[in-house]
């Protein structure tokens, strides 16, 4: 299908309405601005924010921790009180969003926080008033084991789980947009062609949604834009400024072709 080929919008289906363009006052709620919220322990939106920042996070810098050489167990106990250190008003203060991209200084803290003598200080917070956060490393070792063999530096590899983790995140935010609107047959049978995964041409699926082909080929067009719109929106909140945006998309897919 061209891209460039104008479609006709149908407003009554919310869910093949066309996407509209990002805007900058999307940028009200970005990783930057979680950072500041996590670092307001005064704020009831403080702890929330973090835990945003861990589940988006963690298996990413515990990927990054392993590649570094760091057994299971350590790897699973730095990234913990990685984020408890986080926690701490005086960490989170000197955040500046100047820095640039947000997963740019999480891993440049990261970075940081392992030269020092962590393990002293969360040996002795530990028992005391410092609240941590929990992260479910059920299954940490075994998905890292299921990773596949890449010569990879610590850093690209973190770049790519990241990449991927995002990716993933929009496409289950998409797939709640179309359950919501009734339409998670026509997701189902258009997914593979956001994920390169043996995609059906269209006209199996108009014969398998009992549709016409041109109808799906519609369908498929609205639902590439609103996914590329939800992957801005995405990225959006992990940098500082509107113009990053497609820089940074473009960095993703550069991490997932690198191998």
């Amino acid at each position: 299908m061209d891209p460039n080929q104008p479609q006709q919008s149908n407003p009554a289906d919310p869910a093949e309405r066309p996407a509209d363009s990002i805007s900058p006052r999307q940028f009200n709620t970005t990783s930057w601005s979680m950072v500041i919220k996590a670092s307001d322990k005064d704020s009831p939106q403080s702890r929330q924010a973090l835990e945003i920042l861990c589940k988006q996070y963690w298996y990413p810098l515990y990927a990054f921790l392993r590649r570094k050489g760091l057994e299971s167990h350590d790897a699973e106990e730095l990234t913990q009180a990685f984020f408890t250190h986080l926690l701490e008003r005086d960490r989170l203060a000197t955040a500046d969003p100047n820095r640039g991209r947000f997963r740019t200084f999480l891993l440049a803290s990261l970075n940081h926080f392992m030269i020092q003598d962590w393990r002293k200080k969360t040996a002795l917070k530990r028992g005391g008033n410092v609240s941590t956060l929990q992260i479910d490393f059920e299954d940490a070792d075994q998905r890292y084991s299921r990773e596949p063999v890449e010569l990879l530096t610590p850093e690209k590899l973190f770049d790519r789980k990241w990449a991927i983790r995002i990716l993933q995140q929009v496409i289950d935010e998409l797939e709640s947009y179309y359950r919501q609107r009734d339409r998670a047959e026509l997701f189902a049978a258009l997914k593979p062609r956001l994920t390169s995964e043996n995609a059906a041409s269209l006209a199996e699926v108009a014969a398998q949604l009992g549709l016409n082909e041109i109808t799906v080929k519609v369908a498929a067009h609205r639902m590439r834009e609103k996914y590329r719109l939800m992957l801005e929106q995405v990225i959006s909140q992990t940098v500082d400024r509107p113009e990053e945006v497609e820089q940074e998309i473009n960095d993703l897919f550069r991490s997932l072709s690198n191998s």
